[in-house]
């Protein structure tokens, strides 16, 4: 399954070692699901893990680390064209343009904007809602 993780997502799954963000994490390099990324979402992602707020949860150096990570282990496509006016924040137009021009199955957000779409293409789903669709069950 191709998914595109909104990259609050993502720097939740860094810098805290519990939850479902970082569970997702887990998953994807386990090989569960497929994850979408864009040099667009990336430098958005690179943005916001240096702010120095965000030093006392990862050094530059595992932000850098885990950058590489994405570059190398993510499915990484092209930005798509732009949709503006899709979701009420034109910040987040991408994500979903990026998550249709992608085949992506789901987006995965935790942004009210995105989960409060109404018949989303594809369907948004938080962090919990995807994990539990992607993770195995307890035995």
């Amino acid at each position: 399954m191709r998914a595109v993780l909104d990259p609050g997502v993502l720097v939740a799954g860094l810098i805290s070692a519990a939850g479902a963000p970082r569970a997702l994490l887990t998953l994807w390099l386990e090989g569960a699901f497929e994850l979408i990324c864009s040099a667009l979402l990336i430098a958005e992602l690179e943005r916001v893990l240096l702010r120095p707020k965000f030093r006392t949860y990862a050094t530059e150096s595992e932000v850098r680390a885990f950058l590489e990570l994405l570059n190398r282990l993510a499915a990484i496509v092209p930005d798509p064209p732009p949709l503006p006016g899709i979701t009420p924040d034109p910040n987040d137009d991408y994500l979903v343009a990026l998550a249709r021009s992608s085949g992506a199955r789901v987006l995965v957000s935790g942004d009210r904007h995105l989960c409060d779409l109404v018949d989303p293409q594809p369907p948004v789903l938080t962090p919990r809602a995807f994990l539990d669709r992607v993770q195995p069950p307890a035995e």
